[in-house]
């Protein structure tokens, strides 16, 4: 969907009307100039979605307010300090899970608060995004292709059954994630934190995954195919997971229980060290195939 500057300066004039604010006053707490604000409101340019995000928060509305599909409601609000019940508006208490409108797909975005978004799927692929925040959204189903994605903030969002592929994903947190069923194809992964993500079922395919910190993280029927794996240390329960065709450079498992795990014609897995680690028989006859040293690995069950 397309942004409409004069459908959207017409929203921010009727907004700031029923707030009781003046251009100028508006213009000081966006810290702009009133004559910025004037352009808005006549259509002539747009702000930003940083500066969309500043607006609606002093206007008391949510983001999607200024979509043109956004359906007017009314509800309780307080207006220039005034309760009053009758005003007809959009303005909700938070700005949390709120569904997403618009197409962002082949865009730049920095530094921009996209918290508690939901139902955006495909709307940014081929975008750019760095030091961007989307904390406790639903991104579930996500389908991102050919995107870069730098110093974001993702944690505790629930990005399962999402697609990522051919792109870069480059010093962005994932902690307490849901990454369950997940698809990485073609990837970039590095300097991520995944501390506390759930990888349950997720495939990773022809992906070099390299320098993240995967402390607490889940692994439970997660699949490694054709991928660099290097400098990460794997830890905690890996159960029913499969590694394929891999590379590992620098790699490490350590204080990890490896049940019903699978390696295959894995590179330079003689190198992976195994330190504290126990594996059932089945695995450890898998990690024996594959040459590994097994001098960190104790046998149970």
């Amino acid at each position: 969907m397309m942004l409409n500057s004069k459908s959207i300066g017409q929203k921010i004039a009727d907004a700031r009307k029923k707030m009781n604010l003046s251009q100028a006053e508006l213009a000081q707490q966006v810290l702009i100039s009133p004559q910025a604000v004037g352009k808005w409101e006549r259509g002539e340019s747009m702000p930003d979605i940083s500066t969309l995000n500043r607006l609606a928060e002093i206007l008391g509305v949510d983001l999607n307010y200024f979509s043109d599909s956004f359906q007017a409601k009314s509800i309780e609000t307080k207006t220039a300090g005034i309760f009053n019940p009758t005003v007809e508006t959009e303005a909700i208490p938070k700005r949390q899970n709120f569904d997403w409108n618009w197409d962002m797909s082949r865009g730049n975005w920095a530094d921009a608060d996209f918290s508690g978004l939901k139902n955006i799927k495909e709307k940014f692929s081929s975008s750019n995004m760095k030091n961007c925040k989307f904390r406790e959204s639903d991104l579930s189903g996500l389908i991102l292709g050919r995107n870069n994605i730098e110093g974001c903030d993702f944690s505790s969002s629930n990005i399962r059954n999402s697609k990522i592929q051919f792109s870069n994903l480059l010093g962005n947190i994932f902690s307490q994630c849901s990454l369950i069923d997940a698809a990485f194809l073609k990837c970039n992964i590095e300097k991520c934190d995944f501390s506390g993500a759930d990888f349950s079922g997720a495939e990773f395919l022809e992906v070099n995954f390299e320098k993240n910190v995967l402390l607490d993280s889940i692994w439970k029927f997660t699949s490694f195919k054709r991928s660099n794996i290097s400098n990460c240390i794997l830890s905690g329960l890996i159960e029913d997971a499969h590694f394929e065709q891999c590379s590992f450079y620098n790699e490490k498992f350590e204080e990890a229980t490896l049940l019903n795990t699978f390696f295959k014609h894995n590179d330079r897995f003689k190198k992976v060290q195994f330190v504290n680690c126990k594996a059932d028989k089945i695995t450890y006859a898998f990690l024996k195939n594959n040459q590994a040293n097994l001098d960190g690995v104790e046998i149970i069950g």
